[in-house]
């Protein structure tokens, strides 16, 4: 139940790493009250005895706790060193690989570089020499000149093909309007013809 774990608890709070401090504290107090109410001056130094009895386990017992914490304690300083220790080595193995990164970068650059420039030696080999390749880029800049005034013209006839297009549509659209006035003036002077015609018979 909660009581009793809370009493189990309680105790080894009190009795710290399990040694029985908690017991011999009792038995020191106890022993402390039977001395107070011994009656006779035996009784009364068997009490003192079994007090010092109890005084010399718990120092014992202290002196045990206290060996142990300094030992804890050597403990920790040798495992954070250990710790600091494994830093600095994964510090130093992180910056190897990083320089050995770098090498590999390098290295796959030069590789990179000297197969461009086998491929530019290659392409230079089989290339004409400067003279014969200035005067190809001389007619070829003759053609482009060519071509730039052939499309020039081909653009001027296309401007003049799209407004005379867009006059073209522009009189048909008077024309159609036109038509349409004209019909409507015909419906018009029918209607009226017809009117008359109606009011003289009548």
């Amino acid at each position: 139940s909660f009581s009793s774990d809370e009493v189990i608890r309680k105790r080894l709070l009190i009795d710290g790493d399990g040694a029985g401090d908690d017991r011999r504290i009792n038995l020191l107090v106890k022993s402390f009250i039977k001395w107070c109410n011994s009656g006779s001056q035996e009784e009364g130094y068997s009490q003192y005895q079994r007090m010092l009895s109890t005084l010399s386990q718990c120092e014992f017992s202290m002196g045990k706790t206290l060996l142990v914490y300094d030992m804890n304690l050597r403990e920790m300083e040798n495992y954070e060193k250990i710790y600091k220790d494994i830093e600095n080595s994964i510090a130093a193995a992180h910056e190897k690989i990083s320089e050995c990164k770098k090498q590999i970068l390098q290295a796959k650059r030069i590789r990179k570089n000297r197969q461009e420039y086998d491929a530019l030696a290659k392409v230079i080999q089989h290339h004409p020499d400067r003279h014969e390749t200035l005067k190809q880029l001389e007619a070829l800049g003759k053609e482009l000149q060519h071509l730039s005034h052939i499309k020039e013209n081909v653009e001027d006839k296309l401007e003049l093909r799209r407004k005379q297009f867009h006059v073209l549509l522009s009189t048909i659209h008077e024309l159609q309007q036109t038509l349409e006035n004209d019909e409507k003036l015909s419906e018009a002077e029918e209607s009226q013809e017809t009117q008359m015609e109606t009011e003289t018979k009548q």
